[in-house]
């Protein structure tokens, strides 16, 4: 029965996406997967995709999908490049993983940056990394 599936909380684990900057006329934008936890995630898939309906007209990007093995505890890990033309689109991450716990439970979480968010306007300091960039937990 559904009512008898134990769902955790995922805590401590957030996204972000930071300029790296080449050039002044160029920049590169990368997406992170950032572990606060003081435990390792092992078995971490993300898919990425962007989307957006715009009067009955559907815009989407190609699923990516990405795999590490651990991610350690109180890490980092980049996931991918983005472009700053898919900023328009609501772009998706879905990130599941397992933590070394007795029970080797299976936790996931979807994390969505919305259309335009990603914007220096929404510039943070993003923890670990030590550099300033869009955060969502």
């Amino acid at each position: 029965m559904i009512k008898d599936i134990l769902i955790k909380k995922v805590e401590d684990v957030v996204l972000a996406v930071l300029p790296q900057i080449q050039d002044p006329e160029s920049t590169i934008w990368e997406v992170y997967l950032i572990n606060l936890q003081q435990d390792a995630l092992v078995n971490v898939l993300v898919s990425s995709r962007g989307f957006r309906t715009e009067e009955g007209q559907e815009t989407k990007t190609s699923v990516l999908r990405h795999y590490f093995e651990e991610i350690g505890a109180v890490s980092y890990q980049m996931i991918e490049h983005i472009q700053a033309e898919v900023f328009s689109l609501h772009n998706e991450y879905w990130v599941t993983f397992n933590q070394k716990e007795p029970d080797d439970y299976l936790f996931d979480k979807k994390f969505t940056f919305v259309a335009e968010s990603i914007h220096e306007d929404n510039f943070t300091d993003i923890p670990l990394i030590g550099r300033k960039g869009v955060m969502i937990g």
